[in-house]
């Protein structure tokens, strides 16, 4: 038992050792590779993962401790063989009713947290009308102030020569209404930790559209995340999360007429995409060079 004590603490030292030397925080340590999200619902899923890795830790540290303590305590030690147990049937119910109250579990925690990251406020603060086209995007903000001399809502139009900026605030709830002109694409930005596909054939606010609430200031890469012809890999648009005095800022200074990149520049922002760069879809360019 002496020994047995002494393995345990060499063990635990070694432990500590790997995670400290390693470098890790402790909210690192909790993630156990989950990737990190910027939004309320991306930390609800990483709850989740947490959780369920914690409990599977658990049930693997109790099969581990039961092997090795079979091997230690219960090795053959004589030609004797060991008596014989079988057909042992309050055994073989706990061993069957585990797995399955194990399973009931995870299944109830994961339908929770999907119901609470697909939940809904009937009233966001800020709807983005969102358009899937080969080989781009277009968004529009529908709930805020239009254009001054249009009196059309803002708009921004990515193209080969300059990648659509998303601006969004931090903090209110953001509605996203997604439809494609063409085939389907899917709406991914990967700190959001969710993707959501663009159909072709529905109508705005037709049932395909998701909320999220940004917690983090930011700019993050979006992509297109389903196969939809020769340039869907150039297909790429950049969140800019900012503060909502910003966000603000910058919808007035689209309403008065500014470009996209002018506008951003005139609250203090990069007037153009920091996370990925357009792709010129030219067809007549011959050369890398040209």
């Amino acid at each position: 038992m002496r020994r047995t004590g002494r393995l345990v603490k060499v063990g635990t030292v070694f432990g500590l050792l790997a995670v400290v030397l390693a470098g890790c925080s402790t909210q690192e340590v909790l993630r156990f590779g989950w990737p990190e999200g910027i939004t309320e619902q991306s930390t609800l899923m990483r709850e989740l993962w947490t959780g369920s890795t914690l409990a599977a830790l658990v049930v693997g540290v109790i099969v581990w401790a039961l092997i090795f303590w079979a091997c230690a305590f219960h090795r053959r030690r004589t030609r004797d063989l060991p008596k014989q147990t079988a057909y042992n049937l309050p055994v073989e119910i706990v061993l069957t009713v585990i797995p399955f109250l194990i399973i009931a579990v995870l299944f109830y925690y994961t339908v929770v947290v999907q119901t609470e990251v697909e939940a809904q406020t009937s009233d966001p603060a800020v709807t983005v009308e969102v358009t899937g086209f080969q080989w781009n995007w277009e968004f529009r903000y529908l709930d805020e102030q239009p254009v001054e001399e249009t009196d059309q809502p803002i708009s921004i139009l990515g193209d080969s020569g300059e990648s659509a900026v998303l601006v969004l605030p931090v903090g209110p709830t953001i509605q996203f209404e997604l439809v494609s002109n063409d085939v389907i694409h899917s709406f991914w930005v990967p700190e959001f930790l969710f993707k959501r596909d663009v159909l072709p054939g529905v109508n705005f606010g037709y049932d395909n559209d998701f909320q999220v609430t940004i917690e983090q200031e930011g700019a993050y890469v979006g992509r297109c995340a389903e196969l939809c012809g020769i340039y869907h890999s150039t297909m790429n648009f950049e969140v800019r999360a900012v503060s909502p005095e910003v966000f603000d800022e910058y919808i007035a200074a689209r309403a008065s007429g500014l470009s996209n990149a002018e506008a951003l520049e005139s609250v203090g922002e990069p007037g153009l995409a920091q996370t990925t760069t357009p792709f010129d879809t030219d067809r007549t360019r011959r050369s890398a060079t040209d």
